[in-house]
């Protein structure tokens, strides 16, 4: 395993502990985004353990279909991504849309973590 393979699950891992703590802290608009990146960065992460590279996006179905071409395991996954995507950038700027209800990002947090887990599984990490 590279080491850039276990410093990208490392970020996806403390984006979620992040999630975590300032759910508890209810600053959920800042939680749910650290949801979305923790998903975004474990399948990244798999994407560069079996091809080397990756494409900029935050389109978490783009890379589930990537993740789902090597490993068709990642299907399952098909409406995580869609669920979580949006926050990449939903309530990360003023706009229509200022707080999620606490119950929005709990679910979050259990997506991207069912992500994450999986994802370190294929990997194979310690």
């Amino acid at each position: 395993m590279s080491r850039s393979i276990k410093i990208w699950m490392k970020k996806a891992e403390n984006d979620l502990k992040s999630a975590k703590g300032l759910l508890n802290l209810d600053l959920f608009d800042t939680s749910v985004y650290h949801a979305q990146q923790c998903a975004e960065k474990a399948l990244k992460a798999f994407i560069i353990y079996k091809t080397k590279s990756f494409s900029k996006t935050h389109d978490l179905t783009k890379l589930i279909k990537v993740c789902n071409d090597i490993d068709n395991e990642f299907y399952q996954f098909k409406e995580h991504a869609k669920e979580l995507t949006p926050y990449a950038v939903e309530y990360r700027y003023p706009g229509d849309h200022l707080m999620p209800e606490k119950e929005e990002v709990e679910e979050a947090i259990e997506l991207a973590e069912e992500i994450f887990v999986f994802t370190k599984s294929k990997l194979e990490i310690d």
